[in-house]
């Protein structure tokens, strides 16, 4: 042959509609469907909608909504955003995942189809080793498969993503002609998937390249790139995989995901705008080009990782790339003294570029700041709230600003997430703790609940190794997980327990995450909290996961 063919820049419908540039990097955030399997990664279909919503305000051009077929409530999950996220205001593409089967399939576009621009991604395995041990099935079944599923998907949704679950450990003359096959049958975007992260820079570009030149007609469609960080390369091999052709890559908010996580989407967004000169002649742009390689929001970068991290319990490493906390400090004197005079000399990122910057930790209201100013501020900040979660948002913040003074922006996100995330059908309601410790007694707590199924507040008392863990045994005790005494790790066990500063200051917000995995059916959940004291916090966490676990035991019976 003689070489890979063109990259396709050929506008979509929805490019032509939002007034996206066709040659951009597609970014297709699967925070929602890939990320929500981390464990004890869990989100509420309300939750679900909050990040969608800063999704599509950060810029993404496809989410991936979800799995429908997994459940009902992922179906809903799904459906919702499809009709609310994909019908606003230059919506993003609403994509849902399926096997190649009738049923998923079917699922699936029942649930994509009320947005604009609905999406459904297909995939099936094509290594010998998936093909034989997971699938059962040869290489001319799975080619029949594929021609058969791919067109049945078209016929219910235009835009029809296909994937080669295993691309990089398959043959990749076999993996060609199933592309082929898609491509045939009506996939207008092939994603080469390197499922176990497992691949290299240089190898997935050579991969992406082989295919540009060996599958039948993919210079009409665009080539997306899906990977993991088991080998710590995802986003290395994302922009080799650019540099080959690739147009699209499949990405999520601080890099969450399946065991070591997904390629970070702050990453490669940030790499891509950062080195836009070296990666411009690669768009077939000037390197001088100033205009920008994707159609994310920049300065929305670091309040979605924020939402993402607080939503899923998760929290970000301090030396993370782009969003961790010390991303932009300096410790040596060498560097402070550098960064003083000038701050290019150690940092090449702008913290103003992602939304990071002096003014985000400003003084913004008081005591004395009514409801239209609370509201007015955050609108500011890009927050809208129904009228139920405004009022229970207000309520916690006079309540925080008869304890702090200075109220930031930050504070403000903090105790927004912490309410609407409380919305959801939650049993047991924190009234009250009280905790009686130091180093000459024996460490104390009372709590108090409100149970909403039987209207009945109940208070007990437990004592414990400290504060906080005194504080947890009597909520054990509370809701009923234990006859008496002590809590057993073989009905919740406490798996990770961490504390983070909202804003610095000795009257500071305290975060609160836990993650528990319930003895029962060994799944992991999380809640999170926030509040100046860190054990009401604590407490207030601990519950919002027990309810959490608690919910899951009634759904499974």
């Amino acid at each position: 042959m003689a070489g890979p063919k063109p990259v396709n820049t050929k506008p979509t419908k929805h490019d032509i509609a939002t007034g996206r540039d066709p040659s951009r990097l597609k970014v297709f955030d699967t925070t929602l469907r890939d990320g929500e399997q981390s464990p004890g990664c869990s989100l509420t279909s309300d939750e679900k909608i909050q990040v969608a919503k800063q999704l599509a305000k950060l810029g993404v051009d496809i989410i991936e909504a979800g799995f429908p077929v997994a459940s009902p409530d992922d179906f809903e999950a799904v459906k919702n955003i499809a009709e609310t996220v994909g019908t606003g205001p230059n919506p993003p593409i609403i994509c849902g995942l399926a096997r190649a089967t009738k049923h998923d399939i079917e699922t699936c576009a029942r649930a994509v189809k009320g947005a604009n621009f609905p999406r459904i991604h297909t995939f099936i395995a094509t290594s010998d080793i998936h093909m034989e041990h997971k699938l059962r099935k040869s290489r001319e079944e799975v080619l029949a498969m594929t021609a058969e599923m791919v067109g049945y998907a078209k016929s219910l949704i235009d835009d029809i993503e296909f994937s080669a679950e295993d691309a990089l450990r398959s043959d990749w003359a076999f993996l060609a002609k199933v592309y082929s096959v898609a491509i045939k049958a009506g996939a207008t975007t092939l994603n080469v998937p390197d499922t176990v992260g497992f691949t290299t820079p240089s190898e997935f570009k050579r991969l992406v390249e082989y295919l540009r030149e060996h599958v039948e007609g993919i210079e009409g469609v665009t080539i997306s790139v899906h990977g993991h960080d088991d080998l710590g390369m995802a986003v290395a091999n994302f922009l080799s995989a650019v540099e080959g052709g690739a147009r699209q890559v499949e990405v999520t908010i601080n890099g969450i995901g399946e065991r070591a996580g997904n390629a970070a989407l702050e990453e490669v967004v940030m790499a891509m705008h950062v080195r836009k000169a070296f990666y411009n002649p690669s768009f077939g742009r000037p390197a001088a080009s100033e205009a920008p390689l994707t159609n994310i929001a920049l300065r929305e970068i670091h309040r979605t990782s924020k939402l993402v991290s607080s939503l899923t319990g998760m929290a970000v490493q301090a030396n993370k790339a782009i969003v961790g906390a010390n991303a932009f400090a300096h410790e040596s004197g060498i560097h402070q003294d550098g960064v003083l005079k000038n701050r290019l000399t150690y940092e090449i990122i702008d913290a103003s570029t992602i939304g990071l910057d002096d003014a985000f930790n400003n003084i913004v209201l008081g005591k004395h700041s009514g409801r239209a100013a609370f509201k007015s501020r955050l609108g500011e900040l890009g927050i809208e709230l129904n009228d139920e979660e405004l009022n229970k948002a207000f309520i916690r913040f006079k309540g925080l600003a008869d304890k702090k003074k200075e109220i930031t922006n930050m504070d403000l996100e903090s105790i927004v997430n912490d309410e609407v995330q409380d919305l959801a059908n939650n049993r047991f309601k924190l009234v009250h703790v009280q905790v009686n410790c130091g180093d000459k007694s024996i460490p104390t707590a009372t709590v108090s609940l409100f149970d909403d199924q039987t209207q009945v507040e109940l208070t007990d008392a437990s004592v414990g190794t400290g504060p906080v863990d005194a504080a947890f045994q009597a909520v054990n005790r509370l809701c009923g997980l234990h006859g008496a005494g002590q809590g057993a790790a073989e009905d919740v066990k406490l798996l990770e327990y961490t504390v983070s500063s909202v804003t610095a200051g000795i009257d500071a917000l305290g975060e609160v995450t836990v993650r528990l995995q319930d003895g029962k059916t060994k799944r992991v959940l999380y809640g999170r909290s926030a509040d100046t004291d860190v054990v009401v916090a604590s407490a207030q966490a601990y519950v919002n996961a027990l309810n959490r676990l608690l919910a899951l035991r009634q759904d499974l019976g």
